[in-house]
């Protein structure tokens, strides 16, 4: 088994699954009386306690929210802690999806130069000239009935700014989906300016189905948001988009979801339903091989799984081609999940970075050049970064 760390030359460590919350956007949330939003109430110390509820009927009344969530001292000491070198970070759901497409185009201009302003002056990393510890995904006012032309602008504004090297993105698009139609000029307007879209999940699956007993968190977390990506991207993979935009660059949260697992299960429904059968130019596996994963996902054999499933994409490719071992690894990206996910008592080191960084180091089939890779030379070859 691959565990042992890096040797030297030493190589950066980039995280770039990891929220903020700016204080503009905090303040919008506080001023709201539903979710999303950001509340007082009295802590079990029996002081005042600002907790975030980002959707109704949240468990436990949502969660502790703090300086971490939008402290940019907070943050760099959190990435020292963990030898983080560099982090891509992004506003945390759900963005601005439940904004007027007036109000939501405003602030993302605002929020969009918050993050520049952020970013631009981060120190710069000891050790790796060039670089610096802070660069960020911008918000796009995707929003139901925002004119398409609102998007468009808020793209162009992103491209001017030089720290911004993506988007993230939610699942509802502007209302009916990433693959609904009235985002073709949207996807052709990100492939054009080169951005990277980050594909990062809110809404889970119907709630319905996890119960009455009370789990905390748990099953919205760890199985509404995965199956949400996968719902998505499966989606956006049988509307062609991938076909028509072949210098698109998704990156999907939490290492795709369950898109790895089942991905064979989807290709074989795609073969054998007439309404989708003759649509894509490639089997559905290939596709996976044109897509970036993030590493959260917390234990090697998850990461082998994901990792095998890039390999073998070429092979069903319609030109044809073979399985390729060393492909996996060049298509995952350490995350943390930044400020979410703490230790539940005071501790120096977060177990769940922890869990994340070992795995990748623990996946059997990776060598050193691999671990390297997943761990930051990935992100800085996808988002153009040279030290």
């Amino acid at each position: 088994m691959y565990s042992t760390r890096l040797s030297s030359p030493p190589t950066p460590v980039v995280d770039v699954h990891t929220h903020v919350y700016f204080p503009r956007y905090a303040a919008e949330l506080r001023a709201r009386s539903s979710a999303p939003r950001i509340l007082t109430r009295a802590g079990a110390n029996g002081k005042p306690e600002e907790r975030l509820l980002i959707l109704d009927g949240e468990p436990g009344s949502g969660r502790p929210v703090g300086p971490q969530y939008w402290n940019r001292e907070e943050k760099l000491e959190f990435m020292k802690r963990h030898h983080i070198h560099v982090s891509f970070v992004s506003s945390a759901n759900p963005w601005l999806d439940f904004l007027p497409a007036e109000r939501a185009s405003t602030l993302a201009q605002a929020l969009n130069n918050d993050l520049e302003e952020y970013c631009a002056s981060s120190p710069e990393v000891d050790g790796f000239p060039g670089l610096r510890s802070l660069y960020g995904f911008g918000l796009l006012p995707l929003v139901p009935h925002v004119p398409i032309s609102s998007v468009i602008q808020a793209i162009e504004h992103i491209k001017t700014l030089p720290h911004v090297s993506g988007v993230i993105m939610g699942t509802k698009g502007v209302g009916d989906g990433l693959d609904d139609e009235a985002l073709e000029p949207v996807w052709k307007a990100i492939e054009s300016a080169g951005l990277v879209v980050f594909v990062h999940p809110h809404y889970g699956v119907d709630g319905q189905a996890f119960g009455t007993k009370p789990n905390g968190h748990v099953l919205p977390l760890a199985l509404g948001f995965p199956f949400e990506t996968t719902i998505a991207i499966t989606r956006l993979i049988l509307a062609g988009v991938l076909d028509r935009l072949p210098n698109l660059r998704l990156l999907l949260a939490h290492s795709g979801g369950a898109l790895s697992q089942l991905s064979s299960r989807i290709a074989s429904c795609i073969a054998h339903d007439p309404v989708v059968a003759k649509r894509l130019e490639h089997d559905a596996r290939y596709y996976l091989g044109r897509l970036y994963f993030d590493a959260v996902a917390y234990g090697p054999e998850e990461l082998a799984f994901v990792s095998e499933t890039i390999g073998r994409a070429e092979s069903y490719s319609a030109a044809g081609g073979s399985y390729n071992a060393d492909a996996g690894s060049t298509r995952m990206l350490f995350g943390t999940d930044h400020p979410f996910f703490p230790p539940l008592e005071a501790s120096q080191k977060w177990q769940s970075v922890e869990d994340n960084m070992r795995a990748i180091r623990d996946v059997r089939s990776w060598n050193e050049s691999a671990q390297a890779d997943a761990l930051g030379l990935n992100a800085l070859r996808l988002f153009n970064l040279k030290y």
